[in-house]
């Protein structure tokens, strides 16, 4: 191991009298996680902590918003799904757009867009005009999170890169279950329009701070071979005692990717584990937004206060969070094989939630459970997938792979609303949800075989792909 990756203050020099060049994804691989990491982690939790309030308030203000306008709980599934579809957009645009322009724009401009959208959420009166609201309010909300998911995994080394990925990921969880306990507070005393007086106004005051704080991607700007100066400014705060020769360059040790971005998630055996991948991230986005728009709603049914109903269905993202904890230093050593036996328990806790509906214990117990479960294994997919990808197309590769996942979140709200509609009972429409996390847990468990197999192709380096999702510092999927 050379000097400069131990933080000496001078560095290699080549027999020319240059400085050596700097491999940026190696030199992130030997530092400790440190302070500068923490607060880029935070910053990005901050930001998915208002994508989640924004994404599930409409599913929390629900049950007062139908009584308010006289409408029955099946017309709000084109609502929620309007949000979904443009968070799908979103994510399928602003993922590419992001890696031709930067991911600090991207997030900055999204930000904005999902504040805006939100606050005028809150002064729509009829059921068309919220309905187009909540689709532009998606796309905002769909262009942050893949580019905070890329932006967290590109600073952090291989060895934690998966842990730090879902810590930060959790933002999106507590913003989703404050969105609940905020509205059980809020709705009684200031009807549900308050709700998203709150979820608008947050974001539009945090993005000068982003403008001011967040930086760009150092792999971003590394690859663009364009800012040595401020690669090694970012890298001097992840290790304050490294010192570069004012001539360094700094190189990440990916191929060129050209044309357009999509494309090469199919390309140097990634296809395979890129299908597999969508599998994964629509059965799993489709049990979660089926059981965050709707929870609220059958609880109320059965008997719960609107209050009662939102503090309950909180729950799903309680146990999201607590599930990121508990699972991230487990993703981060056994990769898609822990992912399997999570989907597999979550096939039950789902199953349990229609069965234990009239017992406000035991369905709360489910319903922490297959938050624990879903939530969790769906913030592991996104850390998964982040790895698998080179930083040439990782924000679209994320980003597609939630915006296939975003059609399983559109799917789910409107079965549901579907199911309900026809009187189905409770137990059977929860079977029904129960059945897309068994479909996950299949795909998982492919991928786990394809990463014992050593992946499915070649990449460009002449290793195999998958071999990007284990070791993603050695491959081209760094």
């Amino acid at each position: 191991m050379t000097d400069r990756f131990q933080g000496n203050a001078t560095m290699a020099v080549s027999q020319d009298g240059g400085a050596s060049p700097v491999d940026v994804v190696e030199f992130i691989d030997q530092q400790p996680v440190g302070g500068f990491q923490v607060r880029l982690l935070l910053t990005c939790a901050a930001v998915l902590f208002l994508d989640g309030f924004d994404t599930q308030a409409i599913g929390f203000v629900a049950p007062a918003l139908a009584k308010e306008w006289g409408l029955t709980k099946g017309a709000l599934g084109p609502v929620f799904s309007a949000g979904l579809f443009g968070l799908m957009i979103g994510a399928l645009i602003f993922g590419p757009l992001a890696d031709r322009i930067g991911r600090k724009k991207i997030i900055i401009f999204s930000t904005i867009a999902f504040g805006i959208g939100a606050l005028v959420t809150a002064f729509v009166h009829d059921l068309g005009m919220l309905l187009a609201i909540r689709f532009l309010t998606g796309l905002g909300l769909g262009g942050a999170m893949p580019n905070a998911i890329a932006m967290t995994s590109e600073f952090n080394p291989r060895r934690r890169r998966a842990t730090m990925v879902m810590i930060m990921f959790c933002g999106f969880s507590v913003g989703a279950a404050l969105g609940g306990i905020l509205a059980a507070a809020l709705i009684p005393q200031f009807g549900w329009r308050s709700v998203f007086v709150i979820g608008g106004a947050a974001p539009l005051l945090l993005a000068p701070i982003l403008a001011l704080r967040l930086p760009e991607s150092v792999r971003f700007l590394a690859l663009t071979g364009r800012a040595d100066a401020r690669v090694a400014e970012l890298l001097g705060l992840i290790n304050p005692k490294a010192g570069f020769a004012p001539a360094t360059r700094f190189v990440v040790h990916e191929p060129g990717l050209a044309g357009v971005p999509v494309l090469h998630l199919f390309r140097d055996g990634r296809t395979l584990v890129t299908l597999l991948l969508w599998v994964v991230f629509f059965m799993s986005l489709l049990d979660i937004y089926f059981l965050s728009n709707w929870l609220p709603t059958v609880l109320n049914d059965l008997g719960a206060s609107v209050s009662a109903a939102a503090l309950i269905g909180s729950l799903l993202q309680i146990g999201g969070v607590v599930g990121t904890f508990a699972l991230g230093s487990i993703i981060d050593r056994f990769s898609f094989r822990a992912l399997t036996l999570v989907y597999f328990v979550a096939v039950f806790a789902v199953a349990a939630i229609g069965q234990l509906g009239h017992s406000v214990i035991f369905v709360s117990l489910a319903i922490f459970a297959a938050g624990f479960c879903v939530v969790g294994g769906q913030i592991a997919a996104n850390a998964l997938a982040a790895g698998f990808y080179p930083t040439a197309v990782r924000a679209t590769g994320v980003g597609w792979a939630l915006g296939v996942g975003r059609v399983g979140s559109i799917v789910g709200p409107l079965v549901g609303g579907l199911l309900l509609s026809m009187k189905w009972s409770t137990a059977s429409v929860f079977m029904c949800a129960a059945a897309a996390a068994l479909c996950a847990t299949l795909a998982a468990f492919w991928l786990s075989r394809l990463a014992g197999m050593g992946g499915s192709g070649k990449t460009a380096a002449g290793q195999p792909a998958f071999e990007a999702t284990l070791h993603p510092s050695t491959t081209a999927g760094a």
